[in-house]
């Protein structure tokens, strides 16, 4: 008989050393690249002092949130008989492996952009190698580090819980289930650290991006990355702190999570299979064929974790396939990179098909079907992201346009196209849900297929995660090398170079933010679903979750309304900050003037503006998350579980809808400003570029901080509200709600 229960964990911590192998290989090679003249050396040093010195401040203040929610569960974890202490460990493992994938994606982007620079002078080609390499580092960081904390998690778990001698269905369920249990402290590590790295990054990056704008550009006419403004360092590290550890962050945490969902579901399908008695099924196929209740409701509990193992190779492979010519233009760059994405989503396709077959059977194809759907939605909401943000089509060219009679026409036609982009996008989700439910449903044994398929959905959407993470990771590190040929004077053919490999970038940045939102919602669904499960199969509750119930439609009501709030804390956080830049930047240039004349040797102070990024980063981070921590707790405590789970699924809808549409605004009002830099409607200087400007600074904070907010605002509230199920369980039997 094959040992199921340790050829899955196996499997993931082979696939996450390769992974983290691959890292190394590719860190020590980037190092290894010429970093240009000493000139160019001392820019880039500023921004990766700027970035360690954010990064080592704000990870200072999680650790003291993680010390004392660790503390927390232990206390519970003796206090109640439903928290294991156990958890405690789980959730510091999963919080330090993803601090851990930070530093090393951020360390290394910063270290890459000059790099990219200095490569960008032999080629397009070599320019490409360099940021792309950066951005894989990030993402191999990522899916690495998920998938050893979670082997070696399992690991103890089968140690300190373990199912040797048991042979009854429920009381193997049992023990699994509280292995799950803890394993979901290690997903509310992983989303702990996400909120506060997407929250600070995006009010890090925008107020320093809004100072460097408004100020330098539009006040005093100096060009794009230019030295003399004092913003600019500033704006370089915020590109960093938002787009490679922020969004870094983001995604592990939804990565992590769909993987303990997908657990979850796959442990309650295997034993409502073997309820119904169809569990025979899948004793005929496979490797578990014959090999009883124990190494199926196991199986069933790996697939995920066993998916995402082929998934690394797939991405790997991936990567190798991203390659142009000498003299490429923007297009072949995201040509190459589009082809690399389709090979790994193919790679996965035949990989999962493997999985799936050799651990369940022919008679549950219904979950690779549901993972095929995934894939599609993953790149089916990247193509929409992609049409309503890029300049090369329609809605970006009418905001273009209307800017050519005003900010408010412009402002005015962003809202528009960014309200208009949530129906293709949740048409597009529904089609997912209901074409993962359906196929799960109809196509696995037992009663509850249709809950593991679109936990088999959301495994699918992010099984390519260490390659689409690359592509997205990438935009920040060629964005910074354009500005550190412009500040020094490597020349206009560089420049163009830079430029063509930024505008890559600026696509696929808008691509990564709408995959992060979809896949943000089909995770929370999966969690909601694991919820749900858990506290309808809590032994002897009698609980359910009716609309009929009024605690339940008040759970809705508010969990409609916190993404607003959210939403608010982080716009007034942006104004706040970028106001302090602005009025620092205008103090320089008051006290010192000759930082304005052309061939000025004068350095600003740049120091100054990125400790306002920082300080105001790190001291507004923290509302958001209290907010999404406290909500789930206080309403699972004080109305019922079944509230809850209505929160859970008003907070689902209006956040993804809600993040859609400031997600897609944000980006179609940058690239109008964009379009018409390049010639359109009057070109630069233009009443019509005075007009996107004002847009593109509105869309700042929408794009970069509340709307990618969202993704880890409804994550966390659902892993938070499956951590404490039998918490809330417990006490609402004492109570009789």
């Amino acid at each position: 008989m094959v040992q199921i229960e340790t050829l899955g964990p196996l499997s993931a911590l082979i696939a996450g050393l390769l992974a983290l192998v691959f890292a190394v290989y590719l860190i020590r090679k980037i190092n290894e690249m010429d970093a240009g003249s000493q000139e160019m050396e001392e820019l880039s040093e500023h921004t990766y002092q700027g970035a360690m010195t954010y990064l080592n401040k704000q990870y200072k203040a999680v650790v003291v949130f993680v010390a004392v929610v660790a503390i927390a569960f232990v206390v519970a974890g003796f206090t109640t008989g439903s928290i294991s202490p156990w958890i405690a460990l789980s959730f510091v493992t999963g919080a330090a492996a993803s601090a851990a994938a930070g530093y090393i994606g951020m360390g290394t982007a910063t270290r890459a952009n000059v790099r990219t620079a200095q490569a960008a002078r032999t080629s397009m080609a070599e320019g490409l190698r360099t940021a792309f390499s950066s951005g894989a580092v990030m993402g191999m960081s990522v899916v690495g580090l998920g998938l050893v904390g979670l082997a070696i998690t399992w690991f103890w778990l089968a140690f300190t819980h373990p199912t040797a001698g048991l042979t009854s269905g429920a009381a193997l369920f049992e023990v699994l289930q509280q292995r799950l249990d803890i394993l979901a402290g290690f997903a509310f590590g992983a989303s702990s650290i996400a909120l506060f790295a997407r929250v600070g990054g995006g009010i890090y990056t925008k107020a320093a991006d809004i100072g460097a704008d408004l100020v330098g550009k539009v006040e005093s006419g100096l060009p794009e990355d230019d030295p003399r403004n004092p913003a600019s360092i500033a704006d370089n590290v915020g590109d960093n702190v938002g787009d490679v550890a922020g969004m870094g962050a983001d995604l592990y945490e939804s990565y992590v999570n769909s993987i303990v969902a997908s657990m979850v579901l796959g442990g309650a399908t295997a034993l409502a299979a073997l309820d119904a008695g169809v569990i025979e099924a899948d004793l005929s196929g496979g490797l578990i064929a014959g090999a009883g209740v124990a190494a199926v409701l196991t199986a069933w509990v790996m697939v995920p974790l066993v998916v995402r193992a082929v998934g690394i190779v797939a991405a790997i492979i991936g990567t190798f396939f991203v390659q142009i010519g000498d003299d490429a233009d923007a297009g072949e760059c995201h040509h190459a990179f589009n082809r690399g994405l389709v090979v790994a989503s193919l790679l996965t396709v035949l990989f999962g098909f493997g999985v799936v077959h050799y651990l369940v059977g022919p008679a549950n194809y219904g979950i690779f079907y549901a993972l095929v759907v995934g894939i599609a939605v993953g790149l089916l909401l990247g193509l929409l992201t992609e049409y309503y943000t890029s300049w090369d089509y329609a809605p970006t060219q009418e905001i273009s346009e209307q800017s050519t009679t005003g900010a408010a026409t412009n402002i005015i036609a962003g809202m528009a196209a960014g309200l208009e982009s949530t129906f293709a996008a949740i048409m597009t989700i529904v089609a997912g849900i209901l074409g993962a439910y359906y196929l799960g449903d109809i196509y696995t044994v037992g009663p509850q297929g249709g809950l593991l398929g679109i936990g088999m959905g959301s495994i699918g959407l992010l099984s390519t995660l260490g390659f689409s993470l690359a592509v997205d990771a990438y935009g920040p590190v060629a964005d910074n090398a354009g500005g550190i040929v412009e500040m020094t004077g490597l020349g206009d053919d560089i420049r163009e170079r830079t430029d063509k490999l930024d505008s890559v970038g600026n696509t696929t940045a808008a691509i990564g933010k709408g995959f992060a939102i979809g896949s943000a919602a089909f995770t929370a669904l999966a969690l909601l679903s694991a919820y749900v499960g858990r506290i309808e199969g809590a032994a002897g509750t009698g609980l359910t979750m009716s609309l009929m119930d009024p605690l339940v439609l008040v759970g809705v009501f508010i969990g409609s309304m916190l993404p607003f709030l959210v939403s608010s804390r982080t716009m007034k956080a942006v104004g706040t900050a970028a106001g302090d830049m602005i009025d620092e930047v205008r103090r320089q240039f008051d006290a010192t003037p000759e930082l304005l004349e052309e061939d000025s040797d004068v350095r600003p102070d740049y120091q100054s503006c990125i400790e306002i990024s920082t300080e105001s980063a790190l001291r507004e981070m923290a509302g958001p998350s209290v907010i999404a921590i406290s909500a789930p707790l206080l309403v699972g405590l004080l109305l019922s579980p079944a509230a809850l789970g209505g929160l859970l699924t008003g907070a689902v809808a209006s956040g993804f809808l809600l993040a859609i549409f400031l997600s897609n605004a944000g980006g179609a009002w940058d690239n109008a400003k964009k379009h018409i830099e390049a010639g359109n409607h009057g070109g630069k200087g233009s009443d019509a570029h005075g007009a996107a400007v004002v847009g593109d600074t509105v869309g700042d904070p929408c794009k970069d901080t509340s709307g990618p907010s969202l993704n880890i605002l409804i994550k966390l509230m659902a892993v938070v509200s499956l951590v404490f199920a039998p918490l809330f369980v417990e006490v609402s039997l004492l109570v009789g709600v």
